[in-house]
């Protein structure tokens, strides 16, 4: 379907970057939305920068070439209200190509998981739900690396910032009448947190998940390897999976490996051994010597954590399910059934105990605790 009645700018010229970003710093909000594409790289490639105002949908092709610093300055202005759908990709893109969050923001799709709406709400969906609109998905699965775009794809792209507006809008009222915008506001912002979109190679590991449940030699090898490989990826600019994948730096980290052949007797491929097999080695023999001269603190092997009484769980369970069903949103919003057995286990750094949820269900979680 056509964008609302408004015009629809396609940027791939600095002048044209100079008059949007006149008309975004004259903004008193922003629809944002992104185009990108990450299926053979370590870091998403920003493809479009999609950015309502009055004056029209500016579509801002960021592979053309252009000086993009007095854009993300004019994005980035303290004070006005990013809107966003589903921002946290978005985000991420962003702080990868500019450094920073950009924020204060206003997530439609956690607006409207708070009303009633499906937790993973697509933009295309909520918009049909909430402002009777069918949107065009035909380009859905376009590739927005190539140029020239086509004028469907444009229109498509503008479409994602079009609506924004008055679907935030239409959100926002509710949220206020319903005693809920506070609540919009603090997950939205949760969102910003530059933590989340950030791991250092020396913590690559913490993607490997149950490595601290195993002996200390194994994880001290798959440290050095998750590292390396992060490392490798970022200056490659290549998938992790594609330099090493999860299961082969596993095998390698519980194996006892000392040579080429032994690299291959794991079923590594030939290539890798031949390009990667040297620095494979000396990450291994690193972390051995490390633990053995004590250089390196040793890892302590964690026992596995008993699984939560499922019975328990449900108890729980019960409760957020009672809270959610009076709120009339999804339970999942309140606790996960992976937050419920985590509370059972002990750990208290968790959502459902923090800002808004803890008056509304964290309180009554702990009650419920045997």
């Amino acid at each position: 379907m056509p964008t609302p009645d408004i015009a629809v700018r396609f940027v791939a010229s600095q002048a044209g970057l100079d008059e949007a970003c006149v008309a975004i710093s004259q903004s008193a909000s922003l629809p944002i939305d992104t185009e990108f594409a990450r299926t053979d790289t370590f870091r998403a490639r920003l493809c479009l920068i999609q950015v309502g105002t009055p004056a029209g949908a500016f579509c801002i092709d960021t592979l053309a070439g252009l000086d993009l610093a007095a854009l993300w300055q004019a994005i980035a202005a303290s004070g006005r209200e990013k809107v966003m759908h589903a921002a946290k990709q978005d985000i991420e893109v962003l702080l990868q190509c500019f450094g920073a969050p950009p924020g204060p923001l206003f997530d439609t799709q956690v607006a409207a998981g708070l009303l009633g709406h499906p937790p993973q709400a697509g933009y295309a969906s909520l918009v049909e739900a909430e402002l009777g609109l069918r949107l065009d998905k035909s380009q859905t699965r376009t590739d927005w690396t190539r140029r020239p775009l086509t004028p469907a794809q444009v229109d498509y792209a503008a479409n994602d910032v079009a609506w924004l507006p008055e679907l935030a809008g239409r959100l926002r009222q509710r949220l206020v009448a319903a005693g809920r915008e506070s609540w919009a506001l603090e997950d939205s912002a949760a969102l910003l947190d530059p933590g989340l979109y950030s791991l250092r190679p020396e913590r690559a590991w913490e993607r490997l998940g149950g490595l601290e449940y195993l002996p200390a030699s194994v994880q001290a090898r798959a440290r050095r390897l998750a590292a390396w490989r992060e490392q490798r990826a970022d200056d490659s600019d290549r998938p992790r999976q594609w330099i090493l994948a999860d299961a082969a730096l596993m095998a390698l980290a519980a194996a006892s490996v000392r040579d080429a052949a032994g690299l291959e007797a794991l079923g590594l491929p030939p290539g890798l051994v031949r390009n990667s097999g040297a620095a494979i080695l000396a990450e291994l023999d690193r972390a051995d010597a490390g633990l053995a001269d004590g250089l390196l603190p040793a890892p302590v092997q964690q026992a596995r954590p008993a699984p939560a009484d499922n019975g328990q769980v449900k108890r729980l369970a019960a409760v957020v399910q009672k809270v959610a069903g009076e709120l009339g949103i999804a339970p999942e919003i309140l606790a996960t059934r992976g937050d419920l057995a985590a509370l059972l286990r002990g750990s208290r750094e968790l959502r459902p105990l923090r800002g808004w949820r803890r008056a509304i269900i964290g309180d009554a979680l702990l009650a419920a605790l045997p």
